[in-house]
Formats: C-alpha cells, sequence, structure tokens
C-alpha cells in the first residue's frame, strides 16, 4: 500500500507520544499515473532555484514528481526526460524552492484551540486533508505530569500577550467577568511579567471583579500561572497546603498563597478545569494545520496527547506491531520534564538566580521516575525527549542518556533534550559526543534576550545562552522549532532570527558569535554551471537544514522527508523571492505555495490552475473521449 504523510506530525509530551499524520494516496488525484507502467512524472518544476537540502546536490533546476514522491532532480534537460502524457509542468519563473519545513517542537491542538476563526484559514482545506481529516488517537501515558493541565490552561478567552501594565491586565480580566456567566471558568494567558517591570501578579489583583468566577491566566511560558481566590478555594489551596513534588506555591511573607502556581503546582487548579471535547479538539486540529499550511509547514512534532481524559496507568509494553497503528497515527517516542522555564524561574542552574539569590531552580520530575521512565521507554524502542533549560539540567539529562546507552545496549536511539536553552561549558560538545539532539526554538530568543541577564547576570547569559553555533561546531544534530503557541509557528521567522539574533529593540546581535553564518555553510555542493549566477548560498543554507534534513533525522523520518531526492515525499514551498542571494542576506521571503505529496495545497478558492497542462483524468472528467484514444 502506497503511504504518504499529510501535515505530519509528531507528538510527544509527558509520557506522551510522538505521531505521523499519513494517508494513502488516492487514485482520483490528478497526477496519479494511470495509463503508463514506466517512469513518467506526474509533476515536473522546472526554472526554478531549487534547494534540496541533499549534500550531494544541494540546488536542482528541475524536480520531478511521481506518485507522491521525488521522482529525479538536477538540470532541465536532465527530469525533462521523465515528461509524458499528463505530466503536468510548473514553471516556476526562477523562483526559490526549498523543502516543506519541519516544526519540530509544537503543542498543535493548543494553537488550534487559539486561533479563533475557523474560517480564517478554511480555504486551505480543499484538498485532499478535507477528505482525510485524521481521526487522530492517545495511546496510553507513561505517567500522569502536567502538560495535558499545561494544554488545557492555553484556551484563551482573554488574550494577555503584550500587556504591559497592571491597570491593563486588572482591565482585561474585568471586561471578561463582565461578559461571563456566574460560575463559569474565565480562561487566559499570555502574559510576561517581564514587560511591567518583573513582579508577579497577584490575586488580589483581579478578586475584586472576579467574585463569582473561577480565573486561571497562564504565564507565556505555560510554567507559571495565577488563579484567583475563587480558584483557590475550589482547589482547596491555603496556607496549609504543602508544595507538590516539581512544583511551588507562591506565598506572600504571611505564608498566604499570592494565586501564582509554577510547574506541577498547577495541575492543582488546572486539574479542575473541563476539558474540551473531542469534537473541539479535532477542528482546533483543522485550524492548526491550516495556518501551518500557509507557514509552509508540511510536518510538526506535536508535543501533546490527543483524546481528554484518558487513562495514565497503563504501560509501553506491547509494541509488537510496531510503531504504526493508522495510516494517521505513528508513534515516536515520550517526552517528560526535568526543570521548569527561565521566564517561570523555575530553570534548574548550577548558580543561583541574580534576582532570587536563594533560588536554583525545580527539578520537576524526581530522577528516579525519569530514569524508570527513560529505561522502560528506550527498551521498547521509543524515542525519549526530555525538557531541560537550565545548564545543570542539560548536564544531568545528557548523565542519564549516557547510563541507559550503557545499561540497555548500543542503537540508534537519537535521545532528544527540547529546548537546550542554557548550556554549561562544554556541554555543546558532549550533545555531539553522545548524538543527542538539541531541539530549539530560535524566536523564543526574542523574547528572552532582555530578562536573561536580570535573571543569570550578563557574564552566564552572554556566554550560555541559544548557543547555536556552538553545538553546530561540535557535530550536534540540532532541530528547530517554535513551541507554538508560545511564540508563532513561522520558521522563515525562525531562520531569519537564527541569522541575525537581533531583537526588536535591540541594534545588535545577542551574542553574535552564535549566529549562524558563513562558517556553518553547506558541506558539499555541486559545480553545475547552474548553480555559478549564485554567489554566496551558504547564510541561510545551513539554518534552513536545521529546518528540514537534520529535523527529520531528530525524529526518524530521514528516509521520507526532509530533503528533495529521489524516494523522498514531495514536500516542499514555493517562496515568493527569485534570488537565493536575496534570501541568503536577510531571509527576507514569503510563502506562495506549501505542496505535500506533490499536491498544492493552495490558499484559495480551488479552481483549475492555468499553470498545468490538462491531465487525462481531467480529460476524462470533461468527457474527451477522442482525444484519449
Amino acid at each position: 500500500m502506497e503511504k504518504d504523510f499529510l501535515l505530519h506530525g509528531f507528538v510527544n509530551e509527558v509520557c506522551d507520544i510522538f505521531v505521523v499524520n499519513s494517508f494513502t494516496i488516492p487514485d482520483f488525484w490528478p497526477w496519479k499515473s494511470q495509463l503508463s507502467h514506466h517512469p513518467v512524472a506526474d509533476l515536473v518544476l522546472r526554472n526554478g532555484v531549487i534547494y534540496t537540502s541533499d549534500d550531494s546536490l544541494p540546488f536542482a533546476e528541475s524536480l520531478a514528481v511521481a506518485n507522491g514522491r521525488v521522482l529525479r532532480v538536477g538540470n532541465h534537460s536532465f527530469v525533462k526526460e521523465l515528461e509524458g502524457y499528463g505530466t503536468q509542468v510548473l514553471d516556476l519563473g526562477g523562483k526559490v524552492v526549498v523543502p516543506g519545513f519541519i516544526d519540530s517542537h509544537v503543542h498543535f491542538i493548543a494553537g488550534g484551540l487559539q486561533v479563533k476563526c475557523m474560517s480564517q484559514f478554511s480555504d486551505c482545506f480543499f484538498c485532499p486533508i478535507s477528505y482525510y481529516v485524521p481521526e487522530v488517537v492517545c495511546l496510553p501515558s507513561f505517567s500522569e505530569m502536567i502538560i495535558w493541565d499545561r494544554l488545557k490552561q492555553q484556551m484563551m478567552q482573554v488574550e494577555l500577550r503584550g500587556v504591559h501594565k497592571k491597570e491593563e491586565f486588572i482591565r482585561m480580566i474585568k471586561d471578561a467577568a463582565q461578559s461571563s456567566k456566574q460560575g463559569s471558568w474565565i480562561l487566559g494567558g499570555g502574559w510576561n511579567n517581564d514587560q511591567w517591570g518583573g513582579d508577579l501578579p497577584v490575586a488580589s489583583w483581579i478578586d475584586d471583579t472576579t467574585p463569582n468566577n473561577p480565573v486561571w491566566l497562564s504565564r507565556v511560558d505555560g510554567h507559571m500561572g495565577l488563579g484567583n481566590s475563587v480558584a483557590l478555594k475550589l482547589a482547596g489551596i491555603t496556607n496549609l497546603t504543602d508544595d507538590p513534588i516539581g512544583g511551588i506555591i507562591v506565598r506572600a511573607a504571611n505564608g498566604e498563597p499570592t494565586g501564582v502556581l509554577i510547574d506541577s503546582a498547577m495541575t492543582l487548579i488546572t486539574s479542575l478545569i473541563p476539558e474540551d471535547s473531542v469534537d473541539d479538539r479535532r477542528e482546533a486540529l483543522l485550524r492548526a494545520s491550516s495556518l501551518a499550511l500557509t507557514r509552509g509547514v508540511t510536518t510538526v512534532v506535536d508535543m501533546g496527547r490527543y483524546y481528554p481524559g484518558f487513562s495514565a496507568e497503563l504501560s509501553w509494553d506491547d509494541f509488537s506491531v510496531g510503531h504504526a497503528l493508522s495510516e494517521w497515527i505513528y508513534i515516536g517516542g515520550v517526552k517528560a520534564f526535568a526543570d521548569g522555564s527561565l521566564g517561570s524561574n523555575s530553570a534548574l542552574l548550577y548558580e543561583p538566580y541574580v534576582d532570587e539569590p536563594e533560588n536554583y531552580g525545580l527539578q520537576v520530575t524526581e530522577p528516579e521516575a525519569l530514569l524508570n521512565m527513560t529505561l522502560e521507554s528506550d527498551l521498547n524502542g521509543l524515542q525519549v525527549a526530555i525538557h531541560a533549560i537550565g545548564d545543570k539540567t542539560n548536564d544531568l539529562i545528557l548523565d542519564m542518556y549516557s547510563s541507559v546507552a550503557s545499561t540497555n545496549g548500543m542503537r540508534d536511539r537519537r535521545f532528544r533534550i527540547e529546548h537546550a536553552q542554557q548550556l554549561a561549558a562544554g556541554t555543546p560538545g558532549r550533545f555531539g559526543k553522545q548524538r543527542v539532539v538539541a531541539s530549539m526554538q530560535p524566536d523564543q530568543l526574542l523574547d528572552d534576550a532582555d530578562s536573561t541577564s536580570r535573571k543569570l547576570g550578563k557574564d552566564r547569559a552572554d556566554t550560555e545562552s541559544y548557543l547555536f553555533r556552538s553545538l553546530l561546531n561540535n557535530n550536534a544534530l540540532v532541530a528547530f522549532g517554535s513551541d507554538w503557541p508560545v511564540v508563532d509557528i513561522n520558521p522563515l521567522s525562525g531562520i531569519k532570527t537564527a541569522m541575525t539574533r537581533t531583537p526588536p529593540t535591540w541594534e545588535s546581535a545577542w551574542i553574535p558569535s552564535e549566529c549562524i553564518s558563513l562558517d556553518d555553510a553547506i558541506k558539499a555542493w555541486t559545480e553545475d554551471k547552474f548553480l555559478s549566477p549564485h554567489a554566496d548560498l551558504n547564510l541561510v543554507g545551513k539554518t534552513i537544514l536545521v529546518y528540514t534534513i537534520s529535523a527529520a533525522r531528530a525524529s526518524f523520518l530521514d528516509k521520507d522527508l526532509g530533503s528533495l531526492c529521489p524516494g523522498k515525499l514531495a514536500d516542499f514551498v514555493i517562496l515568493s523571492t527569485d534570488s537565493w542571494q536575496d534570501f541568503a542576506e536577510d531571509a527576507s521571503a514569503s510563502i506562495e505555495e506549501t505542496y505535500v505529496s506533490g499536491y498544492e495545497l493552495t490558499f484559495k478558492e480551488l479552481v483549475p490552475n492555468p499553470k498545468y497542462y490538462e491531465t487525462p483524468k481531467e480529460k476524462l472528467d470533461r468527457g474527451d473521449l477522442d482525444e484519449l484514444a
């Protein structure tokens, strides 16, 4: 059976799963070859600058697709040989083409729940997603942790991103309360206390305006939230309540809870919030897919579970049938948390926080439990991904990964560390030596650049933060993503950030030595004369590699995805620019068209595309039998 991926997704959260959505290419697809048994292309791209992410031929002029996969890539005369009766030919007009982007870390359903208007992206779903919407199921978790609750808390009624004043924060919650039914939950999120000077919000800010409604407001990073007094009462949180393992109930000087809960303590309130229905989550999946496709994302690694209320007590023991559960779902691995976040002062550090001298951060999962989960999952062939932000946490997880590999024996396991944000001296080299994937999110540094120095001091901030270049120079496998909805799902923005590292209010780069630049050049490229007009292809090339083939390798998808070479799925993006050199300088381009398995997922009303020659199937549909005779 022919199998393909459509907006491929990997799901994996605290003991949750990676999933890959796939589908069988249907016979009615316009370029499904039906009249010939020898290699004839269904689709040919020509007259373009096609970046392949393949070291053996980094750039090409033309590309052929058959049955959803790349058939041939090279110069025009080489690929033209595969044109035949029914082949559709697309003249790129010199436009740049890159492999479909892989977002290596998203919370896909949570992001879809925040896309409020389904109609905003409905025109993206004419085919084939509209006919092959995945019914994604959730496998049992290994153990219950906080991410399911983080997912719920992101269901925003009140959008607090960009709030810069306490008064504005209070006003927005007051407005929400006035339009809410008595007793219903008021949910919101996205607030960042660094925007108004650093002071944490407290329940008393909003208690007077929400006397009849429980409130939960998530911080932008999802590792901290604020509940009002009604919510605290429902949860039974008092001055006598102990901090849970891996969490903190923030308290005033008199011991009374302030309303702020950190990491696992958040579950005391979030476990009470009504869950979204399966239908709501399915619609969120559609909205998320639409938005991702408009951004050129054809594959996601989803850090979450899909069905609410699933038991967390079942184990991962039976994988005799393999990792593919259906045409739509592939189990990739499990994810756990080792620490919190820098923004919430809960990332685990070697040295204390400058703004909290007694605080070294949190280890949110007990080491023994984390080790047992990793050992068991690894024995069952699952890839393990662990959230680690602080410098100490990253070293602890690398130590644990080394121990597990020694205990379970050598194999290609591709352990992952999610975020790898703060790394001590020597740690980038350990990533390379141990072949551990550093799954990183470039655009998050735009939010962290100003606050990191305040939390860690300038010296630590400027030597251990987002070390892209150091990791690559140490031969580490780096995969880029967004952590959407923490930041926007936008690979082109992430590429630019990785190249420039310049926050919006800054005039120069933050740690310029860590920019991905000419020293991180593509290692091999052709001497084909076709490439000679394109002077410098290196600046942006390595960054795209991290969003494509490196990201595919990080998720064991590199046999099917990540580069445009024969045999792989024909997932690619046409950019608005016709100059690779201009794109390499500042990544200034937009997504013009997104293709999945050689099929254009248009962002407009589905009409016959005049750029294509008519296929035999189309001729049959309009009854032109004489021409086919």
